[in-house]
């Protein structure tokens, strides 16, 4: 062997395995970082829209949660609103309920009493006025005078209802009560207390009417008692041409 040849060196075992193992394991990193990559990209670029997302329901979230709760507010005031406006209208329903009873503008039932005056059967004496043995309008209007007296609260007149405008006049042989002609007999229906009769004939004025008109002059005089009379409601108008509401007195319940 000549000096100028090259003299090879001999390459042991276990550098060939750790230069393999060397090279697997590049490799496998690279591998790693190159699939790791995509990912991380993906991640990056994806989660801010996501965000942005979760951000924007969970605002209008809120804002439906302000609404909702806003609504409920407004619901709950019109709900007090609706009970306060329900107890006004039953309140003035009631005033008006009764006003129309004090006008005579509503039908009434009740206990009382029905008393029935007729002319006189006899013929008037020579010496006395033909009128005395008739039914005149005084007579209606003393009778009613007298239950009014004696606790009525209803009164009819041959189921013409006695209200404050009605007048009782004396037109030929019939007498106008309202705006209605009535004939004899007259029946007077009066709703009160269950004692009405009592208290009527215990009163100095009835008693006296009664002594004139039934005893002297002979006209028929009767009544009977119920518990459940009708007394009908004022069919006439009710217009008031000169008086007005004054404007400077309270109004009820102030």
């Amino acid at each position: 062997m000549t000096a100028g040849r090259r003299r090879s060196v001999p390459v042991s075992s276990w550098q060939v395995t750790g230069f393999v193992a060397l090279l697997v394991l590049g490799f496998l990193v690279a591998a790693q970082l190159a699939s790791q990559t995509p990912r991380v990209r993906y991640t990056t670029q994806e989660r801010q829209p996501l965000v942005e997302t979760a951000l924007g329901l969970q605002a209008q979230q809120e804002a439906l949660k302000d609404q909702i709760e806003a609504l409920r507010t407004e619901i709950a005031a019109l709900e007090r609103g609706a009970e306060g406006s329900d107890a006004l209208v039953r309140r003035l329903n009631a005033e008006v309920e009764a006003a129309r009873i004090a006008a005579g503008l509503t039908a009434l039932t009740g206990p009382g009493i029905v008393l029935q005056l007729e002319d006189s059967p006899d013929v008037a004496a020579p010496d006395t006025l033909a009128a005395d043995s008739l039914v005149t309008g005084e007579d209606l209007r003393t009778v009613v005078e007298e239950l009014w007296l004696a606790g009525a609260e209803a009164i009819s007149i041959n189921e013409e209802r006695v209200v404050g405008p009605t007048a009782v006049v004396d037109i030929g042989g019939s007498l106008l009560v309202n705006s209605a002609y009535l004939a004899p007999p007259y029946q007077i229906t009066a709703i009160g207390p269950t004692d009405l009769y009592e208290r009527l004939s215990q009163s100095t004025g009835f008693r006296d009417f009664v002594g004139v008109r039934a005893t002297r002059d002979g006209i028929r005089l009767s009544f009977a008692e119920g518990s459940d009379l009708v007394v009908p409601a004022y069919a006439g108008s009710v217009s008031l041409r000169y008086a007005m509401p004054d404007a400077a007195s309270p109004a009820p319940g102030d």
